[in-house]
């Protein structure tokens, strides 16, 4: 992964910090640390970040928004 990609995950992440549990949490400071070293991470480190941002990047299902709005007949 490009440090482009480090750094989106990163500022992602930065809004959800208060929801972390206690390793997340050290982990996320691991990871900023390591970013304002410029150090490139490794593979491990890169999946948990993944991880990380999946678990708090959530999508939210616009279908169940359909009920609001009225739907024009042909």
């Amino acid at each position: 992964m490009s440090y482009r990609d480090q750094k989106k995950y990163l500022d992602f992440l930065k809004s959800h910090e208060r929801k972390f549990r206690r390793k997340e949490l050290e982990d996320y400071k691991s990871f900023v640390k390591r970013q304002k070293d410029d150090e490139d991470f490794d593979s491990i480190s890169m999946k948990r970040l993944k991880e990380m941002y999946d678990k708090y990047n959530v999508r939210v299902d616009r279908s169940k928004f359909d009920s609001f709005f009225k739907k024009q007949k042909p």
